[in-house]
C-alpha cells in the first residue's frame, strides 16, 4: 500500500533530483487495463500539485493502449518539467513504448522491456470473434502490420504486382474486413509514424532523421511480432536509445515499488468468479485495476466493484430422466470508475 512505498518515493526523488509519478496499468487476467484519454484528467490533477519542476519521473508499467492518449499525457507532462525520464521496471509495451520514446532518458532494469507501438484497431465493424459465436458484440482486433503484411505477400512472395490482380487481393479482403476499417488502419499507421518521429526528434534531436525512421520501421513493422520484447541492451545498443542502467540501490528501490504495486493489484492473481465466492451464497469484490500516484496528489485507483450471487436453474427433462440442476454465478456491478484517496 501507498504507507509502505511512500519513503521509497522520497528516496527516488532525492536521488534523482525530480519529482515522481507513478502509473500502472494492471494486467490481471480477466481484468485487464490499458492506458486511455480518461487519464488524463486526473494526471493534469497531479501535475497541478507537483506545479512547474526542473524535472519529473515516470515509473511506468503498462502492456499499452490508445495512441493518442500515450502522445497526449508525453505533452501533458512537458508542460510541467524541462527534463522528463521514464522508470520502466517491468513493461512498457506498446503505447508504454510510445511514452518512453516521448522521455529524454528511459531508466529500464534488467527486466524491463519496450516493445512494438503497431496498433491494433477494435471498432463494431470489426470481423465478428468465430471463437465466441454466442457473443455478437465480440470481435477480432485488426492489426495494422497484419493488414500491410498481407499486402507484403502478395506483391513479393506471390508476385501479384499487376493493378488488376492487386485489386482483386483488395476487393477479397474488404469482402471479410469492412472497407471503413481499412481505411482507418492506413490512417492509423501514418498517425502513429508521425506521433514516433516528433517524440525521437525531441530525445536524440532533429538532426538525427536516418536513425529515427531506422527505430520508427523496426518498431512499427522490421521487428515482426507485437509481442517482440526489446530488453535495455537492444535498445541502447541497436535502436540507439537515450538508456540509462540503474545502479544496485536504485535498482532495489524500483523493485520494492514495483513488487508492493504488483501485489497490491494483485497481476499474478486470476480474477476467478469461483474463487471469489468461495463457499458462500453471495460475496462483494473490489478490484483495484489501475493506480496512479504522487506524494504532492495522493493516489488515483480505478476500481472495478460488484456483487457475486450463486443462482441454481433446475430443467425438467422427458420421463424417466431427472432434472438437470445447473448452477451458475451471477456478477452484479456495483461500481466502476476511479476513486482518489488522499493518503494523509
Amino acid at each position: 500500500m501507498y504507507k509502505d512505498r511512500i519513503e521509497n518515493y522520497k528516496w527516488l526523488e532525492e536521488n534523482r533530483k525530480s519529482k515522481l509519478l507513478v502509473y500502472f496499468t494492471g494486467d490481471r487476467q480477466n481484468m485487464e487495463t490499458q492506458i486511455a484519454p480518461d487519464v488524463l484528467e486526473y494526471f493534469s490533477e497531479h501535475l497541478d500539485k507537483i506545479n512547474k519542476v526542473d524535472k519529473i519521473s515516470l515509473l511506468l508499467y503498462t502492456r499499452g493502449g490508445d495512441t493518442m492518449a500515450a502522445y497526449s499525457l508525453v505533452n501533458l507532462i512537458r508542460q510541467f518539467c524541462t527534463e522528463f525520464e521514464i522508470i520502466i521496471p517491468s513493461k512498457a509495451r506498446s503505447s508504454g513504448t510510445i511514452i518512453s520514446l516521448g522521455a529524454d532518458k528511459i531508466m529500464m532494469t534488467k527486466q524491463a522491456t519496450l516493445g512494438p507501438i503497431d496498433p491494433s484497431l477494435n471498432s463494431p465493424l470489426n470481423p465478428q470473434n468465430p471463437q465466441i459465436p454466442n457473443n455478437p458484440q465480440a470481435r477480432i482486433p485488426v492489426s495494422v502490420e497484419s493488414i500491410q503484411g498481407f499486402f507484403d505477400l502478395a506483391k513479393d512472395e506471390l508476385k501479384l504486382n499487376d493493378e488488376k490482380n492487386l485489386k482483386d487481393v483488395l476487393l477479397n479482403l474488404a469482402e471479410k474486413v469492412h472497407p471503413l476499417v481499412l481505411g482507418n488502419v492506413y490512417r492509423s499507421r501514418t498517425q502513429i509514424q508521425m506521433v514516433a518521429r516528433k517524440l525521437l526528434q525531441k530525445q536524440l534531436g532533429a538532426d538525427k532523421a536516418e536513425q529515427i525512421e531506422k527505430i520508427i520501421s523496426f518498431l512499427c513493422s522490421d521487428s515482426g511480432s507485437h509481442d517482440y520484447a526489446i530488453y535495455r541492451n537492444e535498445a541502447r545498443d541497436e535502436l540507439g536509445l537515450s538508456i540509462e542502467k540503474p545502479n544496485d540501490e536504485q535498482y532495489v528501490k524500483i523493485k520494492e515499488i514495483f513488487d508492493d504495486i504488483r501485489n497490491e493489484l494483485k497481476l499474478l492473481e486470476p480474477f476467478n468468479l469461483d474463487l471469489e465466492l468461495g463457499a458462500n451464497a453471495t460475496s462483494n469484490y473490489s478490484c483495484r485495476r489501475v493506480l496512479l500516484e504522487s506524494i504532492e496528489g495522493g493516489t488515483d485507483v480505478y476500481v472495478t466493484e460488484g456483487t457475486l450471487t450463486k443462482t441454481t436453474q433446475t430443467i425438467n427433462q422427458q420421463p424417466p430422466l431427472p432434472p438437470l440442476v445447473r448452477s451458475a454465478i451471477e456478477n452484479k456491478m456495483n461500481f466502476e470508475g476511479w476513486k482518489h484517496e488522499e493518503n494523509n
